[in-house]
């Protein structure tokens, strides 16, 4: 089993042997700035892993819509109905899509089959799944979806696995801080609530997205600048988060080496804002058993764990603990588990 992991500026991948149960062979990683350079990445690791061919590849799919949520074969009208979903992930999709279309030209002979990072917020509750807005709206799929679902799923097996298993169950949330941001509130290790939405745009600020915004400034800047909806969302999903605070950079690394004022502020909003998720979220929860830090940030920033801790101290939360994010583990077992049920 192959399986590719695109992100918004990298592409992971891994094999497994397929035995009882995946069983990893190799990894590698890369950075991809273009949809291209992903494949070309992809193509490489995939021909150091085997000369021959995969009887399974899986890729991750960062949306699946309302129709797509648990593991799916990709076939010709799957793939249909994920270029529609396009708008909702722009900076994703295309690059997830290209790499599905040039592996199946390349391994014809291979099962391809999708993981949605949507599909474990499946279980969201009306009360956090629904927009306050118009019901046709909802109707036409204008709903809160979330997403890193794929490292929040491996999280939770991670704990199953480990030496207190029943914490998997515990009332937890979830921080997932890197190049994008969110945190997510788990019960008995399913999704109740989520700090991204719609698109992988709201919640926290993150790199160079901005979270949640009052909807009257896309409209301000929309009638005072001439922007449309491609230039309003270049602005929100490019140019925002943590570079658009510090006029420097995304990267936390750099701002944390940096003493300027606005680099110091961009860090202290970061912190500011995932701390406060903590709280809103354990509202959601009635109350927190757990905190657990994963993703780039989260798993290599210790100065952001501490500043986060510091300003959750009055909630006295139980446990705090890294856990590292492994999607690629997640897919292999997520794709295996289908093609058991249905070979």
């Amino acid at each position: 089993m192959l399986v590719i992991n695109a992100g918004s500026g990298s592409i992971k991948t891994a094999s497994f042997r397929l035995e009882s149960e995946p069983e990893e062979l190799c990894r590698d990683a890369a950075d991809a700035a273009t949809a291209d350079t992903a494949v070309t990445e992809a193509f490489r690791m995939a021909e150091r892993f085997s000369q021959e061919s995969f009887a399974v590849i899986v890729h991750r799919i960062v949306h699946g819509g309302a129709a797509y949520a648990a593991p799916t074969r990709l076939t010709t009208a799957v793939l249909n109905d994920l270029r529609q979903l396009i708008p909702l992930a722009p900076n994703h999709l295309p690059t997830a899509l290209k790499l599905v279309e040039a592996f199946t030209a390349r391994y014809p002979a291979s099962q391809a089959v999708a993981c949605f990072d949507t599909g474990f917020h499946a279980s969201l509750p009306a009360v956090a799944r629904r927009l306050p807005i118009p019901a046709e709206f909802d109707e036409a799929g204008v709903r809160r979806y979330g997403f890193h679902g794929l490292s929040c799923a491996s999280v939770i097996d991670a704990l199953r696995r480990g030496a207190d298993p029943e914490r998997a169950d515990a009332r937890l949330v979830i921080a997932h801080l890197g190049n994008g941001c969110s945190l997510t509130a788990t019960h008995h290790g399913r999704s109740i609530d989520t700090t991204m939405g719609f698109t992988p745009f709201g919640g926290v600020m993150m790199s160079t997205r901005s979270g949640d915004l009052d909807p009257g400034v896309l409209s301000h800047l929309a009638r005072t600048r001439g922007l449309d909806g491609d230039a309003l969302e270049e602005v929100v999903s490019q140019r925002s988060g943590l570079l658009g605070v510090s006029s420097v950079s995304g990267d936390m690394r750099t701002l944390l080496a940096r003493t300027d004022e606005n680099s110091r502020l961009a860090v202290e909003m970061f912190v500011y804002q995932v701390a406060k998720s903590v709280g809103a979220l354990a509202v959601a929860l009635g109350g927190i058993d757990g905190l657990v830090f994963t993703g780039g940030i989260g798993e290599h920033a210790a100065e952001i764990r501490r500043r986060v801790c510091e300003r959750l101290e009055w909630m006295h939360i139980p446990h705090v603990t890294v856990v590292p994010a492994d999607e690629e583990r997640a897919m292999a077992d997520a794709a295996f588990a289908l093609l058991k049920e249905s070979p």
